[in-house]
């Protein structure tokens, strides 16, 4: 339990230290008005308390992102700690803050938006597809596995499985069009804190049991290994893939925005995005350490082979450890927060459209006519997923590769920003972009659903190397070009 207690000791020094360094770095102007002060419209662009936009933005980048993705990552063991915390503090939480504060510079601008500012036209059109697929991806996974927890629960409803996930599909839908045709307020600003704080009291009750069954878990002075000797994968990029949500996350940048519009002040920021994304990384390594528990007193082969998801060990987990009141925050944190995260990508892409093709969205009509065609499309996704075996695995490894590659291209743009307003402190996301580029390439080359060429690992990653040091050599030309002849905007 050392390494345990030190990661979360850190995540914690991690927002007091780095987090503040980060909002100096910006420079945060408290006598400049935010968007929802300057442009309140009633529908997205809404003043919200400080407690509220943080609870609201910890949902939406969380739902059970950090707790599914931790689950999943616990097989590399403690390796899963060092990504979670150093991903976390230096990587992730960088990404949602800057992202977060471009937009509310820029008038709660969506992430294609500041993309486009500061990596070119080409690439804002580039990004506005690869969010909006990304996004309506998120959808697809946020919805089916809820969709298939009710149906276990209610296997009265439909003559069988399939029609069973059918109706609660519909179900799902049918609320994702009543929360879009709604302003911010009236139900995610009512209700969405609270299920953020079921969260968070979700994963207080497993640390608290972590330390009154003091398990046996890895510590780093054992090493870093695979701890499933049956499927032996390099740890880069696989985790760094696996646990995206808790590390970073290209969601995530589609997600600050929305929150860009309801913050009152610019000195919100550190703990609405940077504070959000600590809170998430502390859940995540919770949540790896309940993992790698049941992993040890299971057999991590076993458990893959008798099919236990992630959803199983979040369920037995709880149950075991918090009793029924527990099983009962399982129900709640593996069904309604995936639901919540699905709700706010929907409408996420539905500003990311309405930005591009300049449609105001303050009728309900306007709204819905974004809405209902991506709805349509996530169904027909949702449906090829129900008639193929494979098909919901497929769907998440992708989403998995394009959640990180999106972020990618986000930390690719915020270096560009640092680069030309605060010189060398650029380091802070060329590095981080650098890297993610190395993880994004080496796994799409060596993943199953990649390329698989698995065999050619060592020739894969030097190549990767190599492409993140040609990309950052056209950077510095492009950038140092456009400083000596564009004045930016800060």
């Amino acid at each position: 339990m050392i390494t345990f207690t030190i990661a979360l000791i850190l995540l914690v020094v991690g927002y007091f230290t780095y987090g503040k360094l980060m909002e100096k770095l910006f420079g945060i102007d408290e006598t400049r008005p935010t968007p929802a002060i300057k442009h309140p419209d009633g529908v997205d662009f809404v003043p919200l308390p400080r407690w509220k936009a943080y609870m609201i933005q910890f949902l939406n980048i969380a739902g059970t992102g950090p707790i599914f993705g931790a689950i999943m990552g616990a097989r590399f063991g403690v390796s899963a700690y060092l990504w979670i915390v150093f991903g976390c503090i230096f990587i992730g939480a960088v990404h949602d803050f800057m992202v977060g504060m471009l937009s509310i510079r820029r008038n709660g601008r969506s992430l294609p938006e500041i993309i486009g500012q500061f990596l070119g036209n080409g690439m804002q059109y580039f990004s506005v597809g690869f969010s909006i697929l990304l996004l309506l991806l998120v959808g697809v996974v946020y919805i089916y596995t809820p969709a298939e927890l009710l149906t276990g629960i209610f296997p009265s409803i439909g003559a069988d499985k399939k029609t069973g996930m059918i109706i609660w599909i519909i179900a799902i839908f049918a609320y994702y069009i009543l929360a879009s045709s709604v302003s911010i307020d009236k139900i995610i600003g009512r209700i969405y804190p609270l299920f953020a704080a079921i969260l968070l009291f979700m994963a207080i009750g497993i640390m608290v049991a972590l330390y009154i069954h003091q398990p046996a878990i890895p510590e780093i002075f054992d090493g870093i290994k695979n701890l499933n000797p049956d499927k032996e994968e390099p740890i880069f990029p696989i985790l760094f893939v696996s646990i995206a949500c808790g590390a970073v996350s290209g969601f995530h940048a589609t997600q600050s925005p929305i929150i860009a519009r309801c913050v009152t002040s610019e000195r919100q920021g550190r703990t609405v995005f940077y504070g959000a994304m600590i809170t998430e990384g502390i859940v995540a390594i919770i949540w790896a350490a309940a993992a790698i528990t049941f992993y040890q007193e299971n057999g991590y082969a076993d458990a893959a082979g008798n099919g236990y998801s992630a959803g199983y060990i979040v369920d037995f987990m709880s149950k075991t450890w918090l009793g029924r009141i527990g099983g009962l925050l399982a129900i709640i944190g593996v069904i309604v927060c995936p639901i919540t995260s699905g709700d706010t990508a929907f409408r996420s892409a539905r500003l990311i459209v309405a930005d591009r093709i300049h449609l105001k969205q303050g009728t309900i009509r306007n709204r819905l006519l974004i809405c209902v065609p991506m709805f349509l499309v996530a169904f027909g996704i949702l449906m090829y997923s129900l008639s193929d075996k494979d098909g919901f695995e497929t769907i998440w490894r992708y989403f998995a590769w394009a959640n990180q590659t999106l972020a990618t291209f986000t930390l690719w743009a915020i270096a560009a920003f640092l680069y030309r307003t605060k010189g060398y402190w650029h380091y802070v996301a060329l590095l981080p972009a650098m890297f993610m580029t190395m993880v994004v390439t080496t796994y799409i080359f060596v993943a199953p659903e990649g390329f698989g060429l698995l065999e050619y690992y060592n020739y894969i990653l030097c190549g990767s190397a190599v492409l993140a040091l040609v990309l950052s050599k056209v950077f510095y030309s492009r950038e140092r070009k456009i400083k000596e002849t564009t004045p930016i905007e800060k």
